[in-house]
């Protein structure tokens, strides 16, 4: 008889750190939640071939944003496109101190611990990142994700616009909430941006006493 040997497998101890935030017993309210807006610049759309060239985070307590709880990493072009330079601005070899994927992913875990992500559009940014982890060897985020786009649209059909197929930019949403817009396409900036919407959307969803924030959490098969 053959006998099998499984071995749990290993993962490095900031990964390690990483899932001890989700062992917690105790259970926290949303209100009481540490959330965590962010934007990724990258050289393009695709999946597969395109990487991660900045990660801008701030984050969110207790309705407030904490500007000085936030992240701001630049990361080593292994892949330089430079179509996708107009917009965000970042060279191969510029000036900005960079860092390679790795310790980028490093600090971003170490960062966000088991706050719940908000993005817009969200599904490109965990997206990029899962497969930043996934190059690394990692298993997929953990963390609870919104959509700032999500929680836009339903504040649009309470005032009976109702075309739920829209798909709102961020700078349709900004315009429309007054939202300076002079940091747009970096990374912190575009971070910063979905934080403000955030917070004014969930204000003005929060006026219906059936409002539940966890009904906009995506689904995890999305990434």
């Amino acid at each position: 008889m053959r006998l099998w040997n499984f071995k749990k497998k290993t993962y490095p101890d900031y990964w390690e750190a990483y899932l001890l935030h989700f062992e917690k017993k105790e259970k926290k309210s949303l209100e009481s939640s540490r959330f965590v807006a962010l934007d990724c610049e990258t050289t393009g759309f695709d999946f597969y071939i395109d990487r991660i060239l900045s990660i801008g985070a701030v984050s969110i307590y207790k309705n407030e944003i904490a500007v000085v709880d936030s992240l701001e990493i630049y990361v080593k072009q292994t892949h330089f496109n430079p179509d996708s330079v107009p917009i965000h601005g970042i060279l191969q070899h510029g000036k900005l101190e960079k860092c390679t994927e790795e310790d980028a992913m490093k600090q971003f875990l170490n960062y966000i611990e088991d706050a719940v992500l908000i993005a817009h559009h969200a599904r490109f940014d965990i997206i990029m990142i899962n497969a930043a982890l996934n190059r690394m060897g990692l298993p997929k985020l953990k963390n609870k994700v919104i959509d700032t786009m999500d929680l836009y649209a339903k504040t649009r059909i309470k005032s009976n616009f109702i075309d739920q197929n829209a798909q709102y930019s961020l700078d349709e949403i900004a315009e429309a909430y007054a939202i300076n817009l002079m940091d747009r396409h970096t990374a912190s900036g575009d971070a910063l941006i979905a934080a403000l919407i955030f917070l004014k959307t969930t204000s003005l969803l929060k006026k219906s006493k059936s409002f539940k924030l966890k009904r906009y959490f995506l689904k995890s098969t999305m990434f």
